[in-house]
């Protein structure tokens, strides 16, 4: 009743100190720039949507995820294969074998940033908006039912004293 009569402007709100209130429009700003962020590193590290749809079901189910052979491994797995076919002691083979090799530390190298970005940049990221973002929200739904409560008490006070003040002026 109280939150009805304030958004229709026939009950006072308490305001909250102004610095307080800085903090909680920092904290909402944090977390949308976080959320944000989350979202565009994991679609930057992982560009396939059902790739990170499927990463974040093992996640979720508290399973390993199984590895995937990133896509210069898997070019390097193919010139491999082709420099064997064509011969390793052929000029075009030994260009293959030579660039393949390269591919397959360039796919390593990415697979370990993707792993090492993931844990130690994604993982304070999640954690912040599961486990400080959730406990920063609860905080202020408390203060608000609190705040609310008060200022009931306040307009019934108010409306006993208003009530009280008639009747001793009818008397």
């Amino acid at each position: 009743l109280q939150f009805t009569e304030e958004k229709l402007g026939q009950a006072e709100k308490t305001e909250l100190d102004a610095h307080f209130e800085n903090l909680l429009a920092r904290a909402d700003c944090t977390k949308n720039w976080t959320e944000k962020i989350l979202r565009q590193t994991e679609v930057l590290l992982q560009p396939n949507p059902s790739a990170r749809v499927e990463e974040f079901l093992y996640e979720k189910l508290d399973r390993k995820v199984p590895s995937r052979v990133t896509n210069g491994e898997l070019l390097a797995q193919y010139m491999t294969e082709a420099a064997n076919d064509f011969g390793p002691g052929t000029p075009y083979g030994k260009t293959l074998i030579k660039v393949g090799e390269t591919e397959r530390r360039l796919g390593a190298a990415e697979r370990d940033f993707i792993h090492c970005a993931s844990i130690n940049f994604l993982t304070p990221l999640r954690n912040f908006l599961e486990g400080d973002w959730k406990t920063i929200s609860k905080e202020r739904r408390i203060l608000q039912n609190r705040r609310l409560d008060l200022d009931a008490c306040k307009a019934r006070l108010k409306k006993a004293k208003a009530a009280e003040a008639k009747a001793a002026v009818t008397v």
